[in-house]
């Protein structure tokens, strides 16, 4: 019998190295949402905000692994409400349906570390009180409190992913910024904050992170995927700097500078660890090597 992973956002970064992976894996990948173009192994057109199209996508399936990765994820999109339609109703409408259907043997929902947005406490634990500064974060805080109402009924797990990047993200992030900067061999480059910390990580480790919670026991958790490490913005070019061969000039853009940024978000593993045994692997400076040495989508070999 063909197991089936059925993958949403799967036509996005994250989601392009997820269907590889669950492919590497043995699994028929089914992906659900709105595409431009062929992905996965099966493709179905659905908008996850209307409820009777999810419903009638979600219920010929059997999925074995529902991995829910479609998500409004830039912070500065520029309509707040689509934040709310696609993060929590249109993940509501998908537990519906999961729940109308055959039961998964595990439902992964993607959360995100900005939920706990200015708390003191570093590194941040699951247990750390969440506290949202903009409407992404609040949107998938909503979107966790709301899965926490099938938690008796669907096998869910709630992960919150701290910064991650490698080949093939959009420029828009400021890390692929800087590598196409450097691979340009521009001079210059404008950015806002550069003091800020982010706890980064390979887009490869986050995924086998995914696959090990996929194939665990583990339900009704709320895990983070993190390195447990900071790095600032001006250290990525320091790295960058080294990996290139040459400085460039950073010019501090006032409009770049959002308001709620928040200075450090690190965030602990120890959980992750204790329940898949799973600690990242590669090192931040050999992921914007890779970065800088394969750019581009095509890049998608798992290692």
């Amino acid at each position: 019998m063909t197991r089936i992973a059925l993958v949403t956002g799967a036509a996005g970064f994250t989601g392009r190295y997820m269907v590889e992976a669950l492919r590497q894996n043995q699994y028929r990948v089914v992906a659900l949402g709105d595409f431009r173009e062929e992905v996965g192994d099966e493709w179905i057109s659905c908008d996850l905000t209307d409820q009777a199209q999810v419903h009638a996508a979600v219920a010929p399936l059997a999925p074995e692994f529902v991995v829910h990765l479609a998500a409004v994820s830039f912070v500065d999109h520029e309509r707040d409400e689509d934040f709310y339609r696609t993060n929590v109703i249109g993940t509501n409408n998908l537990l519906r349906a999961l729940s109308e259907g055959s039961k998964p043997r595990k439902i992964l929902l993607a959360s995100s570390a900005n939920v706990y947005g200015r708390c003191a406490e570093q590194p941040f634990t699951e247990n750390t009180c969440p506290a949202p500064v903009n409407h992404y974060a609040a949107s998938k805080l909503a979107m966790e409190y709301l899965a926490r109402n099938w938690f008796d009924s669907l096998p869910i797990v709630i992960t919150r992913p701290f910064n991650y990047t490698g080949p093939g993200q959009s420029e828009k992030f400021v890390v692929p910024k800087l590598v196409a900067h450097f691979r340009s061999q521009e001079t210059s480059v404008h950015l806002g904050n550069v003091t800020v910390e982010r706890d980064f990580m390979d887009v490869d480790d986050l995924v086998e992170a995914y696959i090990r919670l996929l194939n665990s026991e583990v339900c009704s958790e709320v895990v983070n995927i993190c390195t447990g490490n900071a790095l600032s913005v001006s250290r990525i070019v320091e790295y960058l700097n080294q990996i290139a061969g040459y400085n460039i000039k950073v010019e501090i853009d006032v409009n770049l500078v959002r308001s709620t940024d928040i200075p450090k978000l690190v965030g602990s593993n120890d959980k992750l660890a204790r329940l898949t045994g799973f600690t990242p692997r590669r090192s931040f400076f050999e992921t914007l090597r890779r970065m800088y040495q394969h750019p581009g989508s095509a890049a998608l070999k798992l290692g």
